[in-house]
């Protein structure tokens, strides 16, 4: 494996993981939003779509790891939002 491409696998599953156990923690400990478990494991399906979309190439300009960990991230903020709108 290139140390690119894992430095990039890290970035994503950092991201997602992340903001997971973000979501988590803010239904379960804090008790801010109560957020049911699959929506707060929405994060970790696109660091899986992620995953499975890297099967050789050619990429386009828009699927860069960063634009996959901003989109974990929006997931999560997404998932926190619609938990405190219902």
């Amino acid at each position: 494996m290139e140390i690119e491409r894992a430095r990039d696998d890290l970035v994503v599953a950092a991201s997602a993981g992340a903001t997971t156990i973000t979501v988590a923690l803010l239904s379960g400990v804090a008790g801010v939003v109560d957020v049911p478990t699959l929506p707060t494991l929405a994060p970790l399906a696109i660091y899986a779509g992620y995953l499975f979309s890297r099967k050789g190439g050619p990429y386009g300009s828009l699927d860069r790891p960063r634009n996959w960990a901003a989109g974990a991230v929006l997931v999560g903020v997404i998932v926190v939002a619609a938990s405190v709108v219902s």
